[in-house]
């Protein structure tokens, strides 16, 4: 079901220190920070030639990312990211299979600009997962 892995995102207190560290010290491509409302994000994807990298630092006092790091003040990895096909039938197997599904189960527009779905930690080895339809 799962297809490649899209992206692995890391929390970070200083969202231009660390692209400049990935820009400046690993000589990776570092895109333009977008706001991204709906999750709550600013975010910067670094280009890697077989995935990208996530950064991700909160936007505004009510985002999942501030929690994050208060107990990770250094910051850390938040997530990863696979790629599937169809995101609702993706859910519907996960959710048979007993994984849950964070949120309302219906998907958002993600940071490409595609549907996304969040899956519990606790379902998968304590690893947020995201989904993203492709």
């Amino acid at each position: 079901m799962i297809g490649r892995l899209n992206h692995v995102a890391i929390a970070v207190p200083d969202l231009q220190a660390a692209a400049d560290q990935y820009r400046n010290a690993l000589g990776a491509k570092v895109g333009e920070p977008q706001d991204e409302p709906d999750h709550g994000v600013t975010v910067i994807f670094i280009e890697l030639p077989n995935t990208k990298i996530e950064l991700l630092y909160p936007l505004g006092e009510d985002s999942p990312i501030n929690g994050f790091l208060e107990k990770n003040p250094s910051g850390g990895i938040h997530h990863v990211c696979y790629e599937v096909d169809d995101i609702l039938a993706a859910r519907d197997h996960l959710q048979a299979t007993g994984a849950r599904v964070l949120g309302s189960g219906e998907p958002k527009i993600g940071a490409h600009g595609k549907p996304v779905l969040f899956l519990h930690p606790k379902d998968f080895n304590g690893c947020l997962v995201e989904l993203e339809q492709v």
